[in-house]
């Protein structure tokens, strides 16, 4: 199967658009994330097939975990641009902030974004407790595929969202330990665990999760903490 028929049927599994102009975008931001992996490090996927099922695929879920259409939405740790870049391809009708802490990687996306001409993309290169100084609760939605301990992202990323809002973080399905130990300081930083949904990804049988955390209350005025304390003692 092709990378085009992997997202064109997958994206029909979430019942999400496929149309041509939704694949061609997805497949050409696939193009660009493989020839600057040649030269510098941004995935470790580099089968198009996979890119296709194990990158874009699997952030599209996001879609169907929340209404994206105009909201203002924060991808925190951003990375290679996932899940925010395969977000915004598919789905216009929101502004998207891209954060990452590495300079290059936000360089490429910025690069790419301009490339492809799409619009309502910022590219911001900082790190997130840094951010959240000046952007203070200003997000309906915040996501993150990053790879740290929950209690940890839900620290860096809960500040940035609004009373109302929420935070989707994409774990394994393994994650049950951590997210039962990430309760406490969801808690102490304004949010209550929704939901959680596990799906498997169309075309494999790779199966990920959602965890949906909606922001109830102000996080206090002293989170997030600098990241050097944040990783010397995690909220428990």
């Amino acid at each position: 199967m092709t990378p085009e028929q992997l997202l064109r049927e997958g994206l029909a599994v979430y019942g999400l658009p496929a149309d041509a102009a939704a694949i061609e975008g997805l497949e050409e931001f696939s193009r660009r994330l493989l020839e600057r992996n040649q030269v510098m490090n941004l995935t470790a996927i580099t089968d198009p097939c996979d890119v296709a099922a194990l990158h874009l695929l699997d952030c599209a879920y996001l879609l169907t975990a929340a209404d994206f259409r105009g909201k203002s939405v924060v991808d925190v740790g951003t990375g290679a641009g996932f899940p925010g870049m395969p977000l915004r391809i598919l789905e216009p009708n929101f502004d998207l902030t891209l954060l990452d802490s590495l300079g290059k990687r936000v360089d490429f996306l910025r690069e790419t974004a301009d490339a492809m001409g799409l619009r309502r993309v910022r590219c911001v290169h900082a790190r997130a407790e840094e951010f959240a100084r000046k952007h203070r609760e200003q997000f309906d939605i915040a996501t993150s595929r990053a790879v740290a301990q929950l209690n940890v992202l839900c620290e860096l990323t809960l500040p940035l969202v609004k009373v109302g809002g929420v935070f989707l973080a994409m774990k394994s399905v393994e994650s049950d330990p951590e997210l039962q130990e990430a309760r406490s300081a969801i808690a102490q930083l304004g949010g209550a665990v929704e939901d959680v949904t596990d799906y498997t990804i169309p075309g494999t049988e790779v199966t990920h999760r959602v965890v949906r955390i909606r922001k109830e209350r102000p996080t206090p005025a002293g989170f997030p903490r600098a990241f050097a304390r944040i990783k010397k003692a995690p909220l428990r």
